[in-house]
Formats: structure tokens, C-alpha cells, sequence
């Protein structure tokens, strides 16, 4: 064998060896290995940790960390030069202090992957689909193909036309209405190719037709109660591959931003998000597309490519240990957007301290926003010549004023850190275009102002993007669209040779977006603040290695993915170990820590009146609910509207759960404001969880809604369209249930997994019909 030649020290000839063998041919993937390894890869090494170390290993790095030098000489027996250890200690600690400091941030560290899915079991759709294509690309040949597609695998389509003055929410609702009162089939779901149109808004110049006539058609889709699945579909807006995917849309990545948040806000009337090649399509193509439609398996956000089908996910990206990479001195000037604000601060504070030659720091304000004087005294102090400049760079001219003025005075803008925007906090349901233009404005459109006036002329261009752009957030839908045009604009950058870097961050303690009441709220969800400096050498890493975009959270998956799955499946993190591990171990109970507080609460209510009662728990459901959406009053809350249009997603709902469960004493169900969907509602299921002798609901835990009478279930059955039971699997179960009821058939065996639907609770029912059982 080679082996036995190569050990007994045999020189092979490999030309003549293979002479005149004809090479073998393999079938290597089409994307340049797609991103993924095929051959072994050496895992990182972790810096051991107290816990891993013996005592005397302990002791030693303890003394070294403190720099405590009788702790070191005893701890190695006292045989050591004092002299010796004296110089060599401040390199160790140093040594020690940039492993610790390098295993955190490693562990702060994602980026986001594609991973080559299985071909769907079946294309074959049924019932009627909605389609709807924009005025601009009516007779796009790609578009059309693909709506042809839909009719050739089964559906019965309607495609709906949308001009630019119908591209509003009552118009569409309308013309959807009408729809469906004039159909004969139960509606299966909605394939829209309004993220396409790349054309401006026409009243919200910032905010792509995509965004607005999207956001339009989730309202309306609301506004008639729909119970169909959304599918928006796009063409070039994500990049599998940097070989095949030469450029991103970032009009079209902003769809994806703003669908993330639909998905969480609105998860049982959700599809996903469909990237389609932007170089048109065949039937390779079309059948993939009908494939998603018909069994996408749980997936919400797929690339369609003519080498398949790619789900997107979160994947970890540790340097362990690798070289700095190529330094970055951040010569010349440097722009610093937003340069007054928390994380500018940080940012300016980090270059003039590595020496930077100039900065440039703008705000809307300039040397008047709150402390813009003291930072430029203290930046000025660390030997950096400092400019604080009022410039808005959502506007166009004042951004090539700057520019401009800097190049006259001899000091061009070298480097570009862009940290200005600004958030919003608002459901999807009450969202205005304007809203998003305003978002848009700051955060979007500065930085294509930047990239347009100063394009390949860069050392460094470098974005603050958020992890609300990478896997959404709840009444942030602008703030999610805005991020992700980010991260697009600098893959397109990329793409186009020039320098770009996005960091989607998580939150950083003290500073920026998620400061005050939004950033307790993420640190009760498992989204821990990053020490500013470690972020700061985060950012450093991602510059000098050269990589965009890279995402930088410190996120405790133990307790985030419990609430961010709890409505809705989320293949984007679920392959990550951690989570798999979070999702597979026992559920949470939910107990309240003490025992005796639903005993108190029991005794206060038997003292008050029927309305009194009500009254005590609307109190506490309000103020709880306000708590839990940082709103400004508990009677912003109404009795009568639906927690989801108040904002409640996967997240917040598990949060009111939480905050009800230690207020009340109760086990109560991750879904519950989903379950009770107004508050006027909840306050029922409580009242007769803490009273149940009151005969109006069951004491016991015996599901969502305690005993319900054959009406609730009928109900409920009665607004899940048959596709929907049939897509799930259930269709035949519940007709065989029906004929055992009257009797046809013999009752099922013991055991069978499907008993009688009259032993179900509507919780349990509601659950199976959307998909969304255990089983």
C-alpha cells in the first residue's frame, strides 16, 4: 500500500505512478463548497476556566490576574527569583487578560450560513392562491413564469395586479375582500411579489415601493382576518454564495428585515421569506418555488437557487486564536456618524486612543447635542485634532457639503464608522410608511449618502447594524428593515472590491438602542450588555479580519430560544447546539417562587364583588402588559384589543407570562395572550383559574381555556381552512374522528395517538390544527 511504501521509505514517482490512469471526476458543489468544510477541521482550544483547573493552577493564574507577587512566590514553593518573576508577571497577566478577554468575545461571535435543504416531497398545491405583482412587473417574464408555475402544480390562482395608487392598506383590503366573498375555494395562501418593486415610495422617497406596499399588505391581510399563510417572495436580495451571488438588492434585503418581525409578530398567518436568483428562472426553479409552497417543513426564510433549495441559519464563528489579521491604524481622517451618541463616544474614544490623526464626529445637533463639548475636551486631551459638525446625514447635499469641505482642506475622509439611527416601538398593525422613512432616514439613508459620494476611495466603511435585522424584533419592524439594508449595502460594497464592514451588534451595557427599559427587557430574555471595551475589541477583530457581516451578541440560548420558539418553530437558530439543548430539556414550570401567592390573591378576591374582581385583575393585567411594552400608561392597554396588536410576539408574550405567573401564583401556558387574545379575556381565564368554584371555569390546569362546551370547539374548528388542516396532516384524522363519532367505523384501538377530539382541550385543538403540536 502507500502507506507501507511511505514507512519503509520508498520514493514514489506520482507522475509515473498515475500514468496513463484517467482522472476520476467528482461532483463537487456548485457554490464553492458552499461554505462548508469537507475535511477535518481541529476545534478551538477554550481558556480553561476556574472550574476546569486544579487548585494550584487556580491559585497561580489568580495571583498572576491580581498581579499579587508574594501570592505567586508562594504559590511555587518560594524557589523562584523575586527579580525574575517581577519582570516576567505584567506579560503574563497581560498574556492571561487577552486569552480571557479573546474567549469571551469568540463566544459573542455568529455569522449567517445556508445550508442545502431536501428537495420537497411533493409540488402539488390545491385551493386558491393569491397572487400579487406589481404594476412595474406585470409582464416580467421571471414573475410571470412563476405565477404560471402555481396554476401548473394544482392551485387555482387569482393574481391580483397592483398598480402604485392601489398600494395602500384599505385598498388592498378591499380588493381582497371582494375576492374572497366571490371565491368558491378556501384559500390556501398568498405568494406576493411586491418586495420586488425597487421603486422609491412615491410619498416616502427614503423607503423602498418593496417595504411600503408590503407593510400595506400584511395590514389589510389583517384587516379581513385572513387565515392564509403570506409568502413574500424576492429575487437577489440575500447572498448564498459570493461566487454565484455577485450583488445583493438592498431596497430588496430591506423586505427581509421588515418579514422577520411578521413572523414573530403574526406566526400563525405566516409563510416566510423566498429569495429567487435575479438572472431569471426555468422550471428548476419553479418547481422548487412550488415545493416551499406546497411543504416547506417548518422553514420561514430559503434562498431558490438553480442548485437547490438553502435555509439561512445562525451559525457560530470563533477566531480561536487566529492571527490579528491585518492591522488598522485608522490613518487620515475619520468620519464618525452619530459621533456624539453613546456608541460613538466609545467608538472616538477608541481611535484617538490608537493614535487616530483626525476626527470628525457629526450629529443632527452638533457641538450642542448633550455632552458633544466635554467628549471633543476629552478626545482633544488624548492627542487627537477633533471636529463635532451638525450634519444630517439623511440629507443628501449637507453629507456632500462635509465631504466636500474636508477634501478642500486637505484632510479627505479616510475611514467611515457609521453609528447614527434611530428606533421605534410600534406594532406592525399601527405602523405608518412614515414611520419607516423616518427610521430609514437616519440609518439607511446616511449610509447610502456615504457609500454614493465616497464609494472606493476607503480604507475602512464600517456600519452598526443590530441583531433585530438578523432574527427580527417584536414593534421594531422599521428598525429591523433599516438593519438589514445595512448588512446588504456592505455585502454590495464587498462585491464591488471596495472595503465594508457590519457588525450586527447585540446590546452594548449603557449605550445606544438598547439602553434604560429596552435593555432590561432583553437581559430578562437572555440578550446580556457587552462591556463596552470588550465590544470595542470586537469591533477591532471584525475590521482587521476583514469580515462582513459578523453578528456580536452575548446571548444566554437557554433562556432566549425558549421564548423566541414559542409560537413558531425557528430553523435560523435551531441548529446551534445550545439551543437544541434549550428546546429538548424539560419545560419550564413557570411556578410562582412563592407558594402562598395564589392563596393571598384567592382570599382578597372571595372578599370583592363579581366586578370588583374584574377589576382587580384588568388592573393587574394592564399594568403588567404596559410594563412588559414600555408603554407609557396601563390604560393604553384597552380591555377589548388584541394583545397582537398591541405588539405581543414569541418574546413578550413569554414575558407577560412570567410577570402574571409570580403576580398570581399560577402555572399558567407559554401561549397565554395568544390563547386569551384581549385582556378582557385573560382577566376570565384568571378569574376562574384563582375562583373556580364560581362554575366558570375549571380550578385544575387542564388546558387554555379549563372545559369548553362543543360550541368553542366548533368555533374554533370552523376558522381553520381545510388546506390548512390538510397541509398539517390532520384533514383525514378529523373526518375519521367524525365517522367514529356517528358511529361507522369500530373506535380506535388503545393507545392510538389520536383520541377522541371531544377529550381535547381548545388549546390543544387550536395547537394541532395550526401545526403546531407536539407531535
Amino acid at each position: 500500500s502507500l502507506a507501507e511504501a511511505h514507512a519503509h521509505g520508498v520514493d514514489l514517482d506520482w507522475k509515473t505512478l498515475f500514468a496513463g490512469h484517467a482522472p476520476t471526476h467528482l461532483d463537487l458543489p456548485t457554490y464553492a463548497f458552499q461554505r462548508r468544510h469537507y475535511w477535518p477541521e481541529a476545534p478551538g482550544v477554550p481558556l480553561a476556566s476556574p472550574d476546569t483547573m486544579s487548585p494550584d493552577e487556580a491559585r497561580f493564574w489568580q495571583a498572576v490576574e491580581g498581579e499579587d507577587l508574594d501570592a505567586l512566590i508562594r504559590t511555587l514553593g518560594g524557589t523562584q527569583s523575586e527579580a525574575a518573576l517581577q519582570t516576567v508577571m505584567p506579560a503574563l497577566a497581560s498574556w492571561r487578560r487577552d486569552r480571557r478577554n479573546g474567549s469571551t468575545i469568540d463566544g459573542w461571535r455568529y455569522r449567517v450560513d445556508w445550508t442545502p435543504l431536501a428537495k420537497a416531497k411533493s409540488s402539488r398545491l390545491s385551493g386558491q392562491w393569491v397572487v400579487l405583482i406589481p404594476e412595474a412587473l406585470r409582464d416580467d417574464a421571471a414573475v410571470s413564469a412563476c405565477d404560471a408555475a402555481l396554476t401548473q402544480h394544482g392551485a387555482h390562482v387569482t393574481t391580483l395586479v397592483v398598480s402604485e395608487g392601489e398600494a395602500d392598506r384599505d385598498t388592498l383590503a378591499g380588493r381582497i375582500r371582494r375576492l374572497l366573498d366571490a371565491s368558491d375555494h378556501e384559500t390556501a395562501g398568498v405568494l406576493s411579489f411586491l418586495g420586488v418593486d425597487e421603486t422609491p415610495d412615491p410619498v416616502h422617497s427614503a423607503v423602498p415601493a418593496a417595504v411600503t406596499s408590503t407593510l400595506a399588505l400584511v395590514q389589510a391581510l389583517d384587516d379581513v382576518e385572513l387565515q392564509a399563510p403570506l409568502w413574500c417572495a424576492t429575487r437577489g436580495a440575500i447572498q448564498v454564495s459570493d461566487t454565484a451571488d455577485r450583488t445583493v438588492s438592498v431596497a430588496q434585503a430591506q423586505v427581509w428585515g421588515m418579514g422577520r418581525v411578521i413572523g414573530l409578530e403574526r406566526p400563525g398567518n405566516w409563510g416566510g421569506l423566498i429569495d429567487l436568483p435575479d438572472d431569471g428562472v426555468d422550471t428548476r426553479i419553479t418547481d422548487s418555488l412550488c415545493g416551499i409552497l406546497s411543504d416547506a417543513a417548518g422553514e420561514d426564510q430559503m434562498a431558490v437557487r438553480p442548485a437547490g433549495v438553502f435555509g439561512r441559519r445562525l451559525v457560530r464563528a470563533p477566531l480561536n486564536g487566529a492571527d490579528s489579521g491585518t492591522p488598522w491604524n485608522a490613518e487620515g481622517t475619520v468620519l464618525i456618524t452619530g459621533g456624539t451618541g453613546a456608541l460613538g463616544g466609545h467608538v472616538a474614544r477608541w481611535l484617538a486612543g490608537r493614535g487616530a490623526e483626525r476626527l470628525v464626529l457629526t450629529s443632527r445637533r452638533g457641538i450642542a447635542a448633550p455632552g458633544a463639548a466635554e467628549l471633543e475636551a476629552e478626545l482633544t486631551a488624548l492627542g487627537a485634532k477633533v471636529s463635532v459638525v451638525a450634519c444630517d446625514v439623511a440629507d443628501r447635499a449637507q453629507v456632500a457639503a462635509l465631504v466636500g469641505r474636508l477634501s478642500q482642506e486637505g484632510s479627505p475622509v479616510r475611514s467611515v464608522i457609521h453609528t447614527a439611527g434611530i428606533s421605534d416601538s410600534v406594532a406592525l398593525a399601527d405602523t405608518e410608511p412614515a414611520a419607516f422613512a423616518d427610521v430609514l432616514s437616519g440609518k439607511t439613508a446616511g449610509a447610502a449618502h456615504l457609500d454614493e459620494l465616497l464609494g472606493g476611495t476607503l480604507d475602512a466603511f464600517v456600519v452598526f447594524s443590530s441583531i433585530a435585522g438578523v432574527w427580527g424584533s417584536a414593534r421594531q419592524a422599521a428598525y429591523a428593515t433599516a438593519n438589514a439594508a445595512l448588512d446588504a449595502l456592505a455585502l454590495r460594497r464587498r462585491a464591488q472590491g471596495w472595503a465594508a464592514t457590519s457588525v450586527a451588534w447585540g446590546q452594548w451595557a449603557d449605550s445606544g438602542m438598547a439602553a434604560g427599559d429596552t435593555g432590561e427587557q432583553l437581559t430578562r430574555l437572555g440578550l446580556a450588555p457587552m462591556e463596552p471595551g470588550l465590544a470595542i475589541a470586537a469591533l477591532q477583530q471584525a475590521i482587521e479580519h476583514d469580515e462582513t457581516p459578523i453578528v456580536t451578541v452575548d446571548v444566554d440560548w437557554s433562556r432566549f430560544a425558549a421564548a423566541f420558539t414559542t409560537l413558531r418553530q425557528s430553523p435560523l437558530i435551531g441548529d446551534l447546539p445550545e439551543v437544541r439543548a434549550a428546546l429538548t430539556s424539560t419545560e419550564e414550570s413557570a411556578e410562582a417562587d412563592g407558594a402562598g401567592t395564589a392563596d393571598a390573591l384567592t382570599r382578597r378576591m372571595r372578599e370583592l364583588s363579581g366586578p370588583e374582581q374584574d377589576h382587580v385583575l384588568l388592573e393587574l393585567v394592564q399594568e403588567r402588559a404596559a410594563t412588559v411594552l414600555r408603554l407609557d400608561t396601563p390604560n393604553a392597554v384597552r380591555p377589548d384589543r388584541a394583545f397582537r396588536n398591541l405588539g405581543f410576539d414569541s418574546l413578550t408574550a413569554v414575558e407577560l407570562r412570567n410577570q402574571l405567573a409570580e403576580a398570581t401564583g399560577l402555572r399558567l401556558p407559554a401561549a397565554l395572550v395568544f390563547d386569551h387574545p384581549t385582556p378582557a379575556a385573560l382577566v376570565t381565564y384568571l378569574r376562574g383559574r384563582l375562583l373556580p368554584e364560581d362554575g366558570r371555569s375549571g380550578g385544575e390546569d387542564t388546558g387554555a381555556y379549563g372545559d369548553v362546551d362543543e360550541a368553542v370547539v366548533r368555533s374554533a374548528l370552523a376558522t381553520v381552512p381545510l388546506d390548512r388542516l390538510r397541509a398539517a396532516g390532520l384533514l383525514d384524522t378529523l373526518m375519521t374522528l367524525a365517522e367514529e363519532h356517528g358511529g361507522a367505523n369500530a373506535p380506535s384501538p388503545a393507545g392510538d395517538d389520536n383520541d377522541s377530539i371531544d377529550e381535547m382541550d381548545a388549546e390543544s385543538l387550536i395547537q394541532m390544527a395550526l401545526g403546531n403540536g407536539d407531535s
